[in-house]
């Protein structure tokens, strides 16, 4: 489905990133695997896109910083010579209410997760204007939907992302690129069971109308879909799945 395409997935060392990263290598694409920290990791699931007989690159960079995104891109085109698609899956949470929030941890969240959006599209976009074509796929949440106690900045973050994603997506059409955006509720990833304990973590998914949790590999599925020919007419959405969550 993706043969040939490159495909670069920020924050690709765990969680949802590494689904799509793993997925759209197992569908032929070469993967550029961004982490910022964890090299371990992002070398990890280099390992496993090889035994998919694909290319891949893997590239520190922290999202929240331009100039290191900025140079991401640029060997990223050094190395494949293009950029087909791009996964902004970056993203990191500092819950607490707002009485106690911090002012370090309202700026860390909206600098990682709407800004580092930002820096990867600013960054990416001129190589796909140029080519005139590309994919770009904000991962964002349903928590920018729902009104949820202590996640203010999380979640200001994420409007934000589907926000700035209609009007990406507006804009850059005219040139042959795609921008959407996937809302996922809760799913099965370290950002959000290394801070809710296994009673909480029961109660959350009772308040799901499918009763589980949602597997990363099923956000894989739809990015796929929103970086494959099949959605070349869809422009500016935000795609929930959340098991009925939201509703």
């Amino acid at each position: 489905m993706l043969n040939g395409k490159v495909a670069l997935v920020t924050g690709s060392s765990r969680g949802i990133g590494k689904a799509i990263a793993e997925k759209f290598a197992q569908n032929g694409a070469n993967v550029v695997i961004n982490y910022k920290q964890n090299r371990n990791s992002a070398l990890e699931v280099q390992q496993s896109i090889k035994k998919c007989g694909v290319e891949s690159l893997v590239c520190q960079a922290a999202v929240e910083n331009f100039e290191e995104v900025s140079r991401m891109l640029e060997c990223t085109i050094k190395t494949f010579g293009k950029v087909d698609i791009l996964i902004n899956s970056a993203g990191i949470a500092r819950n607490s209410l707002f009485k106690d929030m911090t002012m370090e941890e309202w700026h860390q969240v909206l600098d990682v997760n709407l800004t580092g959006t930002y820096n990867a599209c600013k960054a990416a976009s001129k190589y796909m204007i140029e080519q005139k074509n590309g994919k770009i796929v904000n991962i964002t949440s349903v928590g920018g939907i729902m009104a949820i106690d202590g996640v203010c900045n999380y979640s200001a973050s994420k409007a934000g992302v589907m926000a700035f994603t209609r009007i990406l997506g507006r804009e850059l059409i005219a040139y042959n690129i795609n921008v959407n955006s996937i809302a996922p509720g809760l799913v099965d990833t370290d950002l959000l069971t290394k801070d809710v304990d296994d009673a909480t973590l029961e109660y959350l998914t009772s308040q799901i109308p499918a009763k589980r949790i949602c597997h990363p590999e099923e956000v894989a599925e739809l990015a796929l879909y929103l970086c494959s020919t099949a959605s070349d007419y869809v422009v500016g959405q935000t795609f929930v799945i959340d098991g009925g969550l939201s509703l």
